[in-house]
């Protein structure tokens, strides 16, 4: 039987998460470097930092009803909660997910105001006008219909909200991508479970058609390209590959394949991009 994409992205986290919490904690993202990518800090003081400059760069000074879409173990979700003292409600494909985040929740005090579900980003099942922030830190490069999402994020949030997402992208074109480019995506969609990725000025794009206003985009690429070399080495530890061999080959398969990444970012295909827009 041939897996859907959701089936697929659903057993990857389940088989995955558990392992990325022992390994590296409770976020699910890459780590900010400095601008130039050079400062050299503990890793989940570069992940915390990571959402510090997104909120700052975004200009994100206050919320209350939050909406954190592909929630993880609610790393961001919780982190958010506690800055802002808002609501936050998380989505995620993965019921292992779903289930970790929500006690991690509860252990932080935070069930009343905190809480997660397995649902579509694509069609979520919130009222329109919901939220006055809608976060999505590296979730848009699993949506197989980039337009729907960015649609479904402006449709839940309220007039004057702001929409955040930070993902990953190829190379802006023209030039067209070569064929060798369009190779090394594939098998980066392959073992991450992606459908495709598109350009930051491709987003843009859609989300202006939409009907976002203030639409600012930014490519942090060299801040975060550390990232996935600071991966590698903690994979292989042996508290690491004891947890790899229980995780299953999906998960073993996305370790031997994590210079995929650090080598797109080396040729500058593979792009960190950050896009905020406002509904009006």
């Amino acid at each position: 039987m041939t897996l859907t994409l959701q089936e697929k992205i659903k057993n990857f986290y389940d088989a995955s998460s558990g392992l990325w919490e022992q390994v590296w904690g409770e976020h699910m993202h890459h780590g900010y470097y400095g601008a130039d990518g050079q400062q050299r800090k503990e890793r989940k003081q570069a992940q915390i930092d990571l959402i510090e400059e997104c909120l700052s760069w975004a200009k994100v000074e206050s919320a209350s009803q939050i909406l954190d879409v592909g929630c993880g173990i609610g790393g961001s979700s919780l982190y958010l909660a506690e800055k802002y003292g808002a609501s936050v409600a998380g989505i995620t494909l993965s019921p292992v997910q779903a289930n970790r985040a929500a006690q991690r929740a509860e252990a932080a005090g935070l069930s009343s105001r905190v809480s997660f579900q397995v649902a579509d980003a694509l069609a979520m099942p919130f009222a329109d006008a919901s939220f006055d922030l809608v976060w999505s830190m590296e979730s848009g490069e699993h949506m197989p219909d980039k337009q729907q999402f960015l649609r479904e994020c402006h449709r839940v949030l309220k007039p004057g909200g702001k929409f955040l997402m930070i993902t990953w992208c190829h190379r802006p074109t023209p030039p067209a991508l070569t064929l060798d480019e369009q190779q090394h995506l594939e098998k980066i969609y392959r073992v991450y479970c992606l459908p495709y990725v598109i350009s930051l000025p491709e987003y843009a794009q859609i989300a202006q058609n939409i009907g976002f206003e203030a639409i600012q985009t930014a490519d942090w690429s060299e801040a975060v390209a550390p990232f996935w070399n600071l991966v590698i080495d903690s994979a292989f530890t042996p508290a690491a590959l004891i947890g790899l061999l229980q995780s299953g080959w999906t998960t073993i398969q996305a370790a031997l394949s994590l210079s995929l990444m650090s080598r797109g970012y080396e040729r500058g295909l593979v792009k960190f991009g950050l896009l905020c827009g406002q509904k009006p």
